[in-house]
């Protein structure tokens, strides 16, 4: 078993980050590796998950973390997934932020993101009282 460890808001180097978002296929976020990496500095809050000096997760939270906090970025490296490290970065949100009322994000749906989330104790827009709206430029 992988050894994972985890750090709050600490820095992360361009080469880590552009690897992280490339190995999981946002590549819209390595177009311009400068706005990733000054994105991710100016996040509300970020945990990393290491395997020795590897970077192999990240969560990253925007907003002002009183009322509001969103989930702009989970990933893990595909080879280190099924291996609860996305589980244990959204738990780590859930109690860096378990006073706030409102943590939204927005993700594409398939089956086992709709399931991931809902097994972290999120509800779907789709159902409820909630309506979910986006622009993408």
């Amino acid at each position: 078993m992988n050894i994972i460890s985890y750090q709050k808001n600490t820095a992360i180097s361009l080469t880590d980050l552009v690897h992280l978002y490339g190995s999981v296929g946002w590549k819209e976020y390595t177009i311009d590796s400068a706005k990733l990496q000054q994105a991710v500095n100016q996040s509300l809050f970020v945990v990393s998950a290491w395997h020795g000096d590897k970077l192999v997760g990240l969560i990253r939270c925007v907003g002002d973390g009183i009322s509001i906090v969103y989930i702009q970025d989970l990933l893990v490296l595909p080879d280190y997934r099924r291996q609860k490290i996305g589980t244990e970065l959204m738990k780590m949100v859930d109690t860096e932020y378990s006073d706030v009322r409102q943590k939204v994000l927005l993700t594409e749906e398939s089956p086992v993101t709709r399931k991931f989330y809902l097994s972290c104790g999120y509800h779907s827009a789709d159902h409820g009282d909630v309506v979910a709206f986006y622009h993408f430029q």
